[in-house]
């Protein structure tokens, strides 16, 4: 009862525009997430050209005595999926700050003439939506900082590389480059995540703006995941 009588508030406050706004949000982030997927266009993508990449740089490290460059190289990657995880926990936190006590900060947003007035209720509601982006980034690079770890302890348990052993070592490698595929996986839906809450900052604004600010975010992403001069270098190299 009292999930639909709060159900019934939001969709009251919630104007034919901000529902049609936040509909196209919500679609363009998940058909997106899809479309770049495993089961989606993944290997056409940026993604794709890089997981390539990082099959060959793990079938060259077994044929290498030292291997310390390639524990630096994973050892940075993991550190940058820790620097995000912390930050978009201080974004949530800044953000949680807001709900309740955020009607100063409302009041001088509002005075813009280009700023849609909308009721405390409706400043929540943007409010959680931001941090909810934030809490799914966050998830996310968490995840992907494991997951680093994970192909770390699979790189120092590589076998030794002789003519006997060559088809366990390419295994091995192959399926190392899958584990830290996965972590840039979800590392890459971490920073999609900081893009779609820039779109989404633009609610504050106007409907309108919320709508343009979707558009022009999926444009960006689907330019530089497909259509990047990255993109054409990096297939370059594979082929």
């Amino acid at each position: 009862m009292l999930n639909t009588e709060f159900a019934n508030a939001i969709w009251g406050i919630l104007t034919p525009l901000d529902l049609i706004a936040l509909a196209l949000f919500l679609a363009s982030a998940i058909l997106y997430r899809v479309i770049t997927g495993p089961r989606g266009l993944k290997r056409l993508s940026l993604n794709g050209a890089v997981q390539a990449q990082r099959v060959r740089w793990m079938l060259n490290m077994i044929r290498r005595e030292n291997r310390a460059i390639d524990a630096i190289l994973l050892g940075s990657l993991s550190q940058g999926n820790a620097f995000f995880a912390s930050t978009t926990a201080i974004a949530i936190g800044g953000l949680a700050a807001l709900i309740g006590s955020g009607d100063k900060a409302q009041s001088i947003l509002e005075r813009l003439p280009i700023v849609a007035r909308s009721n405390s209720v409706l400043w929540e509601v943007k409010l959680m939506l931001i941090m909810a982006i934030f809490i799914f980034a966050f998830f996310k690079f968490a995840w992907a900082f494991r997951l680093s770890h994970y192909a770390s302890i699979m790189m120092g348990a590589m076998p030794l590389y002789t003519n006997e052993t060559t088809p366990a070592c390419e295994a091995h490698a192959e399926r190392t480059a899958k584990i830290a595929g996965l972590s840039a996986e979800h590392s890459n839906s971490g920073l999609r995540a900081f893009y779609h809450a820039i779109a989404a900052m633009a609610w504050f604004i106007h409907p309108i703006a919320f709508m343009l600010a979707t558009v022009w975010i999926t444009t960006i992403l689907i330019r530089r995941d497909f259509f990047s001069r990255s993109r054409r270098l990096i297939l370059e190299m594979s082929e």
